[in-house]
């Protein structure tokens, strides 16, 4: 998704490239730290100061008229969510579809699951395997790697390794919100599967992040 991937160069999204470009307008530098601060709220489990700093990025880009712009942020902070399997469909972005770049309606679809062929030739490389249905790239960063996981079980091929690896890369993150939702997943698998020891294990560790 160019330079504007909201996984890969999240930092850069609004800035539309990951290269610092001085003089920056204060829209553009107000905008990127607001987005920054409400995914890391988001991933945190903050939600209050995820929806005020989500608030007053969207302010700032709103100063520029550009709606396609606006959409690209918010495929961030869904991407955030996507992350947590919060799986609604993203109904901020959806409202900015329609003035979405194709690369933004690409990587939409991809987290609804239903990437076309063609839209999958504009996704960045290691997200192309699992739109197509394969596997999570083993290389993807943290967020990558969860964003990737959850498409998968929106499409019904997460494995409980595919799993064990979104735990165990929240965990790693210390990111509260992902970790307590794939634990969720864990523990529904440890369950159908009848284990027992495991599933007390997991609810353990739910109680301690909780």
């Amino acid at each position: 998704m160019r330079a504007a991937l909201p996984v890969a160069c999240l930092a850069a999204l609004v800035l539309a490239g990951c290269a610092a470009r001085p003089p920056v307008p204060d829209w553009q530098a107000n905008a990127q730290g607001a987005l920054q601060a409400a995914v890391a709220a988001t991933l945190n489990g903050e939600a209050r100061v995820a929806q005020a700093e989500m608030a007053r990025a969207r302010s700032e880009i709103a100063r520029t008229g550009q709606p396609a712009l606006l959409a690209r942020a918010e495929l961030v902070l869904c991407a955030a969510r996507v992350a947590s399997l919060d799986l609604d469909g993203c109904p901020a972005y959806a409202a900015l579809a329609q003035d979405a770049e194709a690369p933004e309606q690409a990587y939409a679809a991809f987290l609804y699951g239903t990437a076309t062929p063609a839209q999958m030739a504009l996704l960045p490389a290691q997200h192309r395997a699992v739109a197509a249905g394969g596997p999570v790239a083993p290389d993807a960063e943290p967020l990558a790697r969860l964003v990737g996981t959850a498409v998968r079980l929106r499409q019904g091929r997460a494995t409980p390794a595919d799993v064990a690896s979104a735990v165990q890369a929240a965990t790693a993150q210390g990111w509260r919100r992902p970790l307590l939702a794939w634990l969720g997943a864990q523990l529904r698998g440890a369950q159908a599967a009848g284990d027992a020891g495991a599933a007390e294990r997991i609810r353990r560790r739910i109680q301690l992040v909780d």
